[in-house]
């Protein structure tokens, strides 16, 4: 029997028409413009310890980060930047806080861009001129930052707090001094713990201005309440088109800040889709053990990269629609599971066997992608072991 295997052809629809903005290069990356968003995310290391930090960067790229941000806040720091920027496999940008110095220590040492907080550098406007003179020449972008918990204090004597209008204030008036020497080489972000508030300075800012959009909800949180938070802002605004670039702030590993990321922008159709696991919740007419069957799915599919939809279902009222409507799926129910790919059944199984049948049906489908791939001329799937 032939089976239609589904193997898309182009890029999911997005969600809406991005909102039109200059585009800037961060290393090979582009950012704004008609680029896809990228997924960033930071360091924990002590950037001085340059093996540790470099390894971190390691895996934060094996798990899809396209950008990462690494922190400066000591000579010791600056120095190890030049083997970091050298070394990494995707472009490094420097964050640098309270020295001006940091800025050009980190153009000198060739990031691939800057991270300004203007609140919190000291007479930050007085060098303007020279970080931009410095930046141009060696084709370096500078990201303004303005957080809500460093803003400037005569915006904080202004507004009251960290309003969207006392963030997009801060940001534009730095832009325009970058503006007066020619320098528009700029992305920026407008950040607030507080969903809300931020969603409404992105807005606010997007009207304003054609620069590209680094979204954040600073200080998350811990790693459910931060995914949620910056799910819901993230995906308000990317709804809307707003954001060039993303990185998700958890108080986790910063990988599990990539893997959000990742996830966010694939379920906005924002990036082709990679393994998805459909599964129900569970209810009183399962008759099986839906979560275990799902979670040894899940791992027993660790590391294949291809855009596959498998559904793990666990009833008969949604189960045979759901896992018709998958790639590869099964409905399980009276000890047994019947295993669908592209929406025909190929076979019923204990329900000992569902687990094994539908890994082994996922990797078959997966070498046939592979091949006709490879026939095409289109990249190769991966399948990782």
């Amino acid at each position: 029997m032939t089976v239609d295997l589904g193997i898309p052809a182009a890029r999911p629809r997005p969600i809406a028409p991005r909102r039109k903005s200059r585009q800037i290069m961060v290393g090979n990356v582009p950012v704004g413009g008609d680029a896809p968003v990228s997924v960033q995310s930071m360091t924990t290391t002590v950037t001085s310890d340059i093996n540790a930090t470099l390894q971190q960067i390691a895996e934060l790229t094996a798990t899809g980060c396209q950008i990462v941000r690494v922190a400066v806040p000591s000579a010791d720091d600056a120095e190890a930047l030049p083997v970091i920027a050298k070394k990494s496999q995707i472009p490094v940008i420097a964050d640098i806080h309270f020295q001006p110095k940091y800025v050009f220590a980190a153009i000198d040492a060739g990031c691939a861009a800057v991270r300004v907080n203007p609140g919190n550098i000291r007479k930050f406007d007085d060098k303007v001129g020279e970080i931009a003179k410095a930046a141009s020449e060696a084709g370096v972008p500078i990201r303004i930052g303005v957080n809500a918990g460093s803003l400037d204090k005569r915006l904080l004597e202004k507004y009251g707090k960290a309003t969207p209008e006392a963030l997009v204030e801060s940001a534009l008036w730095e832009c325009s001094l970058f503006e007066e020497y020619g320098f528009r080489d700029i992305k920026i972000s407008v950040k607030h713990n507080d969903p809300v508030v931020m969603v409404n300075a992105y807005r606010q800012l997007a009207e304003q201005c054609d620069y590209p959009l680094h979204l954040g909800v600073t200080e998350a949180g811990p790693a459910f309440q931060g995914t949620i938070k910056s799910s819901v802002a993230f995906g308000a605004l990317l709804s809307e088109g707003i954001g060039d670039t993303i990185r998700v702030s958890l108080s986790a590993p910063p990988a599990e800040e990539v893997k959000v990321g990742n996830q966010i922008l694939e379920s906005l159709g924002l990036r082709e889709r990679g393994l998805e696991i459909v599964s129900c919740p569970s209810c009183g007419r399962a008759q099986v053990d839906v979560y275990t069957l799902a979670d040894q799915v899940t791992a027993g599919l660790k590391g294949m990269d291809v855009p596959l939809r498998v559904a793990v279902m666990g009833c008969v009222v949604n189960g045979p629609g759901e896992a018709r409507d998958a790639d590869l799926g099964v409905a399980s129910g009276n000890g047994k599971g019947q295993i669908f790919v592209k929406g025909e059944v190929i076979k019923t199984v204990p329900e000992s066997q569902i687990v094994e049948t539908l890994i082994e049906e996922a990797m078959r489908i997966a070498e046939d992608m592979k091949d006709e791939g490879a026939e095409s001329g289109e990249p190769n799937v991966s399948v990782a072991g």
